[in-house]
Formats: structure tokens, sequence, C-alpha cells
């Protein structure tokens, strides 16, 4: 005889939920009710190993799916453990546990990502609703003593019980198909759900007449390495990538402690997006015991770490009602911890016993690595060996030096790392102020990357060795290194008085785009350079800000001039001979805006045309009266921009 029974308040709110919202991905209920009778035959072969008197004992353990189309039926049968009528209350009827209230707490907060934490509280089995009319659970215990008993349900208030006529260990869910969800009775359909998100399953799933298996079962990453060649591994990130490419490295993963799990990773070959590619996010696929929990997982790495692709299974995030989300979260931050741990390992390893393999890995992604430095600080010790410059040192843009490399070559009472910030090597390559360090033979090195200009943030210091641009205004080299003799006789130095003029005019004419004015003690073969007066370690925010089109402004920076250079000895000349103004005031238009150009800050190097052109006329011609230079004065102003130097910006992708 039937009986009618009331659902537990939390459950109809859940039902509530499920029935009456909208999901993309309907098609998820199927992959809980899998896991549901992945769960109860792993919880039968427990008892079988416990207890003689099992119901069926030569059963085979399996699940078979069963559609009706014209009855727009799918039947999910199992010979698990099976439930008794006091169980299917407990498990079907009752959710107190936590599982409920915890999911629809995180639905209040997060109503659109539905489909992807269904799994996460243990309330799976009601997914089916998101497609069901109806659902009857069939279901008979291992125990031969117990009864069958039928608990069906329409998405209301109530569910009823009633005996069944059911003679085999295991359980039957019916779902009863709404009209909009007939695509679900259909064996194609099914079949490919099941390869999508249940195909490592390790009991087999068989569809609608099939005697063979549609689930591979066998995991790849859960076999022993011992048993996979390099085709395995390669046939495998192809199959889930569709980057034919293939990847330039695997982590395979199998650990005990401090909790079970197994992760296959992959760093691709390239950091290009992949046209063919069906991943659509950052992230790793998460598994629960085999089963396939959420697509594209971010958790489990931090984000300079998104390009690595793979997936991971645990043998501890349990999918049964009774889970604790807080337990959830506990074994998250620990995967997370272990397999970062992990990976970094592994790169740290090829960085120093294989650097042709790990160089194209940098090349491609070492911009992530840079990122994580600045906003990941605990992992820097973790990151500092990972990263590899181009510098002066060979002056060959083939070739990279990490940090210990730099230290290992210091010059002679050298104690600061230096580097330059440019737009690419050979700007950088050129740069005026790499004059002083060339004639001493003191290494620089190139930070050529847009993300390079925040990375002084995260690298103050190496090996309690300073990091100092060599754009600084208070740089002082001292004894550093050895001066290489000239060639030549150096220049005569511009007399004080002359070069106080020439203070003068540079002021005057440049006004408040310049902090100040003076000779340089560090400039060889070029005429001037802009340097910095602010040490602080955000100071070339600005660059970034630009590059991402934020809101910036143009740097005030300090004018060194170099008093030995022929350029300020001749602008000298016609300043103290009362030449023509215009030109002197073009020049040093010139001068500045060169400076600009060398460190890559220039806003429209095109505004130059102009002035250079009459520049090249009066050098080349023997009046310069007739020239008119008011067309071609200061740089074309730009809107003023307020830096926004407050937010970490993500330039991984530029």
């Amino acid at each position: 005889m039937s009986e009618k029974l009331t659902f537990q308040a939390e459950t109809q709110q859940l039902l509530d939920i499920l029935i009456h919202s909208l999901y993309t991905e309907k098609e998820i209920f199927l992959r809980e009710l899998i896991s549901n009778a992945s769960d109860a035959l792993n919880r039968l072969q427990f008892e079988m190993l416990t207890n003689a008197a099992v119901l069926d004992a030569d059963a085979e353990l399996a699940i078979r799916i069963t559609l009706d189309e014209d009855a727009k039926t799918l039947t999910i049968s199992d010979t698990g453990v099976g439930m008794d009528r006091a169980e299917i209350i407990a498990g079907l009827g009752t959710i107190a546990k936590s599982g409920a209230k915890a999911f629809i707490e995180a639905m209040r907060e997060q109503p659109e990502s539905a489909s992807d934490i269904i799994g996460q509280f243990g309330v799976g089995f009601y997914s089916a609703f998101m497609v069901a009319r109806q659902v009857d659970v069939v279901s008979r215990s291992f125990r031969s003593a117990d009864e069958a008993v039928m608990w069906t349900a329409t998405g209301g208030t109530d569910y009823t019980l009633a005996p069944a006529e059911k003679t085999t260990r295991g359980t039957d869910v019916v779902v009863h198909l709404q009209d909009d969800a007939v695509e679900f009775a259909s064996e194609f359909r099914i079949k490919d759900i099941i390869r999508r998100h249940s195909d490592y399953v390790a009991f087999p799933i068989f569809v609608g007449a099939d005697e063979e298996a549609t689930n591979k079962q066998q995991a790849v990453w859960r076999r022993s390495p011992s048993e996979l060649e390099e085709a395995d591994y390669d046939s495998f990130y192809k199959m889930q990538t569709m980057d034919f490419g293939g990847a330039a490295h695997h982590l395979h993963i199998r650990a005990d402690v401090p909790m079970q799990f197994y992760a296959l990773l992959y760093i691709p070959g390239s950091s290009q997006p992949n046209m063919f590619s069906p991943r659509k996010d950052p992230g790793l696929k998460l598994y629960a015991r085999k089963i396939l929990i959420e697509e594209y997982n971010r958790e489990l790495l931090p984000e300079y770490l998104s390009f690595v692709q793979g997936v991971v299974d645990s043998e501890d995030l349990p999918l049964s009602v009774s889970r604790e989300s807080i337990q959830a979260t506990r074994i998250m931050t620990s995967l997370k911890k272990t397999i970062t741990r992990r990976i970094l390992s592994e790169l740290k390893r090829m960085a120093k016993n294989n650097r042709d393999k790990y160089l194209p890995i940098f090349q491609e992604f070492g911009a992530w690595l840079k990122q994580g430095l600045v906003v990941e600080s605990d992992d820097r010790g973790d990151l500092e060996p990972l990263l590899l410059f181009q510098t002066t040192h060979d002056d060959d843009p083939s070739q990279y030096h990490s940090l210990d490399d730099y230290v290992g070559r210091m010059a002679d009472k050298q104690s600061d790392i230096f580097y330059i910030i440019a737009d690419e090597y050979s700007s950088g390559a050129r740069s005026p102020h790499l004059d002083a360090f060339r004639q001493r033979d003191i290494e620089v090195l190139y930070f050529t990357q847009p993300v390079d200009a925040m990375l002084p943030m995260g690298l103050p210091t190496y090996k309690e060795h300073k990091l100092v641009s060599v754009d600084s205004a208070d740089l002082d080299l001292g004894d550093i290194g050895a001066v290489a003799e000239a060639d030549e006789a150096p220049r005569e130095s511009l007399a004080d008085e002359a070069f106080a003029d020439l203070k003068s005019r540079v002021q005057q004419t440049l006004g408040e785009r310049i902090s100040d004015v003076r000779e340089s003690s560090a400039l060889v073969d070029n005429p001037a350079r802009l340097v910095s007066d602010d040490e602080a370690s955000s100071r070339h925010m600005y660059r970034i800000n630009r590059l991402l089109d934020k809101d910036y402004e143009l740097p005030v920076k300090a004018l060194e001039l170099n008093a030995r250079h022929p350029l300020m000895h001749n602008l000298s000349s016609l300043i103290a001979s009362g030449g023509d103004a215009a030109l002197v005031e073009a020049v040093i238009e010139q001068v500045f805006e060169t400076a600009l150009l060398q460190d890559g800050i220039h806003p429209d190097p095109s505004s130059m045309a102009q002035r250079l052109t009459l520049l090249m006329q009066a050098a080349t011609g023997s009046e310069h009266d007739a020239l008119d230079f008011s067309g071609a004065g200061t740089i074309i102003p730009e809107p003023t921009r307020e830096a926004d130097s407050g937010n970490m910006i993500s330039l991984a992708d530029e």
C-alpha cells in the first residue's frame, strides 16, 4: 500500500530552485545520477568484503541505461548496495545534513552557477528534476531480508512510498522526461554525455542493448607511469585539447599523502589560442573518483599557472549527500597547495638541469610566471629560479640567463643587480642609459615584456642584491668594475658658465615637462638621457597603463646632458653667439623628444617629422634665417590622464 509523505522544508526549496530556474547545461543531471550509481557500487564492494550475506553476490557490478523515446523515459539501473524503506526516506525525502542548506545559500549568492555547484553539495540526485516531470526510484537493498520499495515524486511538496516488485539487488531511477527534454531519450545524446562526463567511471556503463561498455573505465591518469608510453600521454593530450602540435611537457602525479589524488598535467607547446580546442576557459578538469565534477576548475591552480591544462582526480571529494561543504574547501585548498608545489618543483628541475627544454616553455609562458612573482608573494622563492633574461653579457637576443648566472658574473665591488626597461630588445640595446655600464663592463638585464614594468614590485631584491634601474637619477657606479680605456682622448667638457647658460635655456624651453636639468656623469656617446627621481617600485606603472589604454600621464623626469658631447658644445656656442632662437629651441625640443623616444615613452613619435625635416634643412644649408620652426614645436598634447597605479593588471596575454 502506498504512503504519501512530505518533503523536508530545505528539500522543497531545493526542488523549487531546480524546477523553476533556467540552466544552460541540463545534461549534468545524467552525470549526477551515474555518480550516485557508481557510489552505490563502490559501497557494495566494501560490503562484499565485510559481509558474506549479500543478495545476488554473483551479479555483475555495472550501470545500465535504457531509453524509451516513445514513452519519453530514461532509466539508470545499478547493481549496487540498494536501499530499504528507511534509507530511501533518509536519503531522498530528508536532507537535514546541511547539503541542501549549503546549496541553497550558494545559489542565493551565485544563481548563475547552479550547474557547476550542484555536485558540490551532495544534492545531485535532485538535478533530475531539471528535465523530469516525474522521477521513480525502485530499489532493493543488498540485505536479503529487505523488501523492495518504490519512491515517486513529481517535484511538488510530497512524495509517495510503496512496495515494489524487484527481485534483484540495486536501484533503478526512472526519469519521465518533460516535453522539452526528450533529447535525453536519444541513445546518441546519452552516449555523448557519458563520454564527456563519465568516461572514466570505474564500472562499465551499458546503453540500450549494447554489450560493450560506452565508457573507457580505466582513466589514463590513474595508471602507473611505468605502464604508459610517451605516445599514450601525447594521444590523451591531443584528444582532450585538439592541440595537434602536442604539449611541451607533461607531469603525472600519483599521491597518497596528505590526501589521495591523481593528476595528469600538461604545459602546452604554444601560448596562442587553439581555434580547434574545446577548452572555453582556463582551469583543470576536476574529477571525484573518476566522475567529472567541473570542466574548468580555476581553484586548483594560482592564476599565474592558468596556462597549465589537464585533469585532477581526488579520492577525498565524495559525492554523497552527507558531505560538508567546509570539507570540500579544506580539500581544495590542500590540493591547490600540493599541485602548485609539484608544478613549480618540476619547472625548477627543468630550468636547472635541462635549460634547452625549459627555455621554449619560458619564452611562451614566462609572462605568467613574472606576473605570479608580483601577485603571489608567498611563491616568490619558487618563482625566482624560473626567471630568464636577455642581458648585455653577450648582446645576443637568442641567449637567456638566470639571476644566478648574473650574480655569478658580477663585476668587482658590484652589489646591485641592474636592469633596463624597454619596449623591445633592440631599443634597449641602443639606450643611452647603457653608456656607463658598457664602459665599465657591468652586465644589465633587459626587461622587455609588458609585464616586466611590474617586476620590480615583486622582485625588489634577489639574494640580498637590490634591483636597480639604469635610469635612476642617483645612480653612482663609483669604483664598480674597471673603466675601459678610450680609443681616443676624452672630449673636453663645457665650462661651468657655459653649461649654466645651456641649462637655463633648456629649462626655459621645456618648462614643467622636466623636473630638472643636470650634468651627466654616466653618459659617454649620447648627448642626453631622462632619469627618474622616484625610486618607488611602482614608478613604471604608467607603461602598463598606457599599453592597456588605461588612464596615465607622461612621467616628469630630470634631463641629464652630456657636457662633453659635440651637440652640447654646438648648442652652447649657438646660444652664446645669440644665434637663431627658433633653431635653438627646435634642437632642445628634439633632444628632449629623442630621449623620450629612446625610453619608449614618446606619446606620438610621428609628431617629430616636421621638426626633423627642418633641422636637416638647416644642417645642409648655409642660411637658417628663412626657416620657420613655429609649426614644429612641442609634442602634440594628449588629453590629461591621471595615472591609475592602484590596480594590479594581468599582462600575461599581452
